[in-house]
């Protein structure tokens, strides 16, 4: 569906699919675009599901990392019909291999959720659920989460410097208010699959936005990961980045 400065465009999508019976969001912090969608849009959409009676999925994959402001209400908290299935994980505000997630759903889906978990998983995996419970509890998630984000921040603004010196003319590299990654416009006209492949070349994992669309994009960019590298690291990437990107 289109996604526009407020996130996804409910209006169009409700054109496209009048009933629809999901709509799978990002609304914290969309992706690929990184847009926050907004609380008008937000109330729209929750509209639609109550309108049409269908189902919104709610993935809250890293919500914690908001750099600026204060963060809209989920979905789910807006929900007074029980539309909405929230997902959020552990894996990006804690370390991947965890493989620690949650659902909250309404209440007559619970029995039906737990019986298709039981097809998903037999066990699922006790000692890491109480050991993160602990930390929870001892408040030294929240305290991660703090440390993190001011990590994080620094690291985002880092990668917009290094782009603004060493990427002008290349890859327009604006900053973001949450997550982790960025979007780096390619001048009008350059094909992102062949920029990425040239930024694999130099040693850049820099995944192009075209493959995430399903019609083609108006102008081509570039994901930028920096969460898992340290401001040292992300200048020589960048450097590798404006190599591969000169050699048109």
């Amino acid at each position: 569906m289109p996604v526009d400065g407020e996130g996804l465009d409910v209006a169009a999508g409700a054109a496209r699919c009048a009933e629809a019976r999901l709509a799978f969001v990002t609304p914290s912090h969309q992706f690929p675009l990184g847009v926050t969608m907004s609380l008008r849009r937000r109330l729209e959409l929750l509209a639609w599901a109550g309108r049409v009676g269908s189902w919104i999925v709610e993935d809250d994959y890293d919500s914690e990392y908001r750099y600026t402001g204060r963060p809209l209400a989920a979905l789910q908290g807006l929900d007074r019909e029980n539309h909405v299935i929230y997902l959020g994980t552990f894996s990006k505000v804690m370390f991947p291999a965890l493989r620690l997630a949650y659902l909250v759903v309404p209440p007559d889906l619970v029995d039906a959720f737990r019986a298709a978990r039981l097809f998903a998983a037999q066990h699922p995996p006790l000692l890491e659920q109480a050991a993160l419970a602990e930390f929870i509890a001892g408040g030294h998630f929240a305290r991660h989460v703090r440390r993190m984000r001011a990590l994080y921040a620094g690291r985002q603004a880092a990668l917009v410097a290094a782009a603004r010196r060493q990427l002008a003319g290349l890859l327009d590299v604006p900053p973001a208010e949450a997550g982790m990654h960025l979007l780096g416009w390619l001048p009008d006209g350059v094909d992102d699959c062949v920029a990425s492949q040239r930024a694999a070349a130099q040693g850049v994992d820099a995944f192009p936005l075209s493959t995430y669309c399903l019609e083609t994009s108006r102008r081509g960019a570039l994901l930028l990961g920096y969460a898992a590298v340290n401001e040292q690291e992300i200048e020589e990437g960048v450097s590798r980045l404006a190599r591969a990107l000169e050699r048109r």
